[in-house]
């Protein structure tokens, strides 16, 4: 998707210090955390729950001690009649190991399995038996672990323990690669609030983000954008169903981060189906925001589909948020 800066100069606000309108606590969410136990507090006192996240897709490229480059893919998933998790490798666009975790139907929730791509070895080691879900698609707790072995190298691990750890339990002493999270991807369904939480660095902190869009049910005559980043307005784009697309660079951790949303399908789609013309959004429709990270000889805008190529060369990071609404 070709997302196009659209908005004019009196359309969007950036504050630099602690929105009043509203403020958000995402204190009990950690990387190993589900999203959803961050809760919004307007003044109104009323509890906002944040939109349900049904998939979580993260991108790492993963370095072996012979220089071979490989590109790994793990999505959990989750919806109201199952729940899993899936790993492809970008040498093959099919899926190479898919595991169903619901909890009435799984069964097996440790073991092996081992594939060939393109004359490579992989072999998954899953122990998900502590593993605990909340409302989200990952893991909230528990001691589990996804290792992902490539060509007898741990190329990949993912769990909420220490590499060490793992590889002292499964008693191996073979070659460890370099594994880097490119892009992180997550779906939401539900309302106009996506609570999640961003890492742009790799020697940076963890922050809260929190994207919201109000509309004539908060009491406003034009639906509005804002975009909370450690409790922090960053955005905030007004009269959003005519700046429904737009960029904003903002800085975190020394870094400059491209900030872009596309919310087009939440107004003129739901118009066209509806036929009613309203502009209201209230209707179903698919949203993106994303945020990536950039030199400063960067465009600020981009297709995602060249991502994996320039953060090839760049070893940056870009979050996607793709929301739909229900």
């Amino acid at each position: 998707m070709d997302l196009i800066s659209c908005y004019n100069q009196y359309s969007l606000q950036v504050s630099e210090t602690t929105s009043s309108s509203s403020s958000f606590s995402c204190s009990n969410y950690t990387p190993k955390n589900s999203t959803n136990s961050c809760i919004i507090s307007p003044n109104n006192n009323t509890n906002i729950i944040p939109s349900t996240q049904t998939a979580v897709s993260c991108l790492y490229k993963t370095t072996l001690t012979t220089g071979i480059h490989h590109y790994i893919t793990v999505t959990w998933y989750r919806s109201t009649t199952t729940q899993g998790l899936q790993i492809n490798s970008g040498d093959d666009p099919a899926t190479a190991f898919r595991l169903n975790t619901h909890s009435r139907l799984f069964r097996k929730k440790k073991g092996t399995k081992l594939f060939d791509i393109n004359d490579s070895k992989f072999e998954v080691f899953y122990d998900l038996s502590s593993a605990v879900y909340g409302a989200g698609a990952e893991p909230t707790d528990g001691s589990y672990y996804v290792l992902v072995m490539v060509d007898s190298e741990v190329g990949l691990l993912v769990g909420d323990l220490p590499e060490e750890t793992h590889i002292k339990k499964m008693r191996t002493h073979k070659q460890i690669g370099k594994s880097l999270l490119l892009s992180r991807k997550e779906h939401f369904s539900g309302n106009t609030l996506y609570a999640t939480k961003a890492k742009f660095s790799d020697t940076g902190n963890f922050h809260d983000i929190l994207i919201r869009c109000t509309g004539e049910n908060d009491g406003l005559k034009y639906p509005v954008l804002v975009v909370y980043i450690d409790k922090r307005v960053v955005i905030r784009v007004k009269r959003l169903q005519w700046n429904f697309r737009g960029n904003q660079t903002i800085f975190m951790d020394g870094l400059l981060v491209d900030l872009m949303w596309d919310v087009h399908d939440w107004f003129f789609e739901s118009e066209s189906e509806s036929g009613s013309g309203s502009g209201s959004g209230s209707g179903p429709g698919h949203a993106v925001f994303m945020f990536r990270t950039r030199s400063g000889l960067d465009s600020r805008l981009w297709l995602e589909e060249k991502y994996v190529k320039s953060n090839d060369q760049k070893n940056g990071f870009s979050l996607l948020v793709y929301a739909t609404k229900s």
